[in-house]
């Protein structure tokens, strides 16, 4: 792979992160208009899975059984435990307990990667990169306002959305040697929407005609669908694919500072020397972890 080319999926994955730092926004309308945070997981995934239909390979399964239990698992973890988990978890815990612990998971996948793939290590200039950004990460959710409120239930379904995600980034570099990526795209937002119905016994999905064709609610759901789920799952996997697990999943440390930005712009929310020194810190953190390969192959790729 040229430098060239590496440039262009860092960038891929850059852009990614920078409109998942922007759905909370689009979310946080679609909850003040009635939708819960299952109703808007279901339309987003039922949506782009629609979409991506259009677009994807025709074929129905994996090579395998054992290739489709692990198409399960991406949908599993990387849609329906990931975002129940994640948004469950606002309603039990502050806001800012979810967006710091969230953050962890860059480090979750490093080490995960590193257990399970025996032939990759860690370097040095990994570890401090993501330290440093995890740190400015704190900076930028408490704002110079430090109140870290334990709530045991909330910051454990946190983390189990983070180490969710984790996995969810481990399965895909299992899969994306042997499959395309529109294809294992298309079967992480099948498999999403059907691991979720389980969930539904305790928040069902409520098909409300009223509150879908207002105009707030349907372009934001489009959003979320079309661009925030199928255009950057398909981003994501490719820069998984091409970069690495690791690698790809240290730009998700510029979520929150995306995040603080579009409260800037859309909400007012003033910025201060606080969140800026904290973006300071992601960035540096960042360039750190990914200017240099963060993972030494012992042998070939898999």
């Amino acid at each position: 792979m040229t430098s060239k080319h590496t440039i262009w999926y860092h960038l891929m994955a850059l852009v990614t992160v920078s409109i998942w730092g922007t759905t909370f926004v689009s979310t946080k309308v679609l909850i003040q208009h009635g939708l819960s945070p299952v109703d808007i997981f279901v339309y987003r995934f039922v949506l782009a899975y629609v979409c991506i239909c259009f677009l994807a390979p025709k074929r129905l399964f994996a090579d395998s059984i054992k290739d489709e239990l692990w198409m399960v698992g991406a949908g599993f973890c990387g849609g329906a435990l990931y975002f129940v988990t994640e948004n469950t978890a606002l309603g039990l815990t502050l806001a800012s307990n979810v967006s710091l612990i969230v953050c962890i998971s860059p480090l979750l996948t490093a080490f995960l990667v590193v257990l399970f793939y025996r032939n990759e290590k860690l370097r040095k200039s990994l570890i401090i990169g993501s330290i440093m950004a995890l740190f400015g990460v704190g900076l930028v959710v408490f704002n110079g306002h430090f109140v870290l409120k334990l709530s045991p239930a909330g910051d454990l379904l946190t983390a189990v959305a983070a180490l969710s995600w984790a996995f969810y980034c481990l399965i895909l570099k299992r899969l994306d040697t042997r499959y395309p990526t529109l294809f294992i795209t298309r079967k992480v937002f099948f498999y999403g929407v059907l691991t979720v119905v389980p969930f539904m016994a305790f928040d069902p999905v409520h098909w409300d005609t009223a509150i879908l064709v207002q105009p707030a609610v349907w372009m934001n759901l489009l959003f979320l669908s079309f661009i925030a789920s199928m255009l950057c799952f398909i981003m994501w996997n490719v820069a998984v694919k091409e970069l690495g697990a690791i690698h790809a999943t240290n730009y998700i440390y510029i979520v929150p500072l995306v995040a603080m930005l579009t409260s800037w712009l859309m909400l007012d929310e003033p910025i201060t020397v606080m969140t800026l020194g904290g973006c300071a810190l992601i960035l540096t953190g960042v360039y750190l972890a990914e200017r240099r390969t963060a993972v030494k192959k012992q042998v070939q790729k898999a």
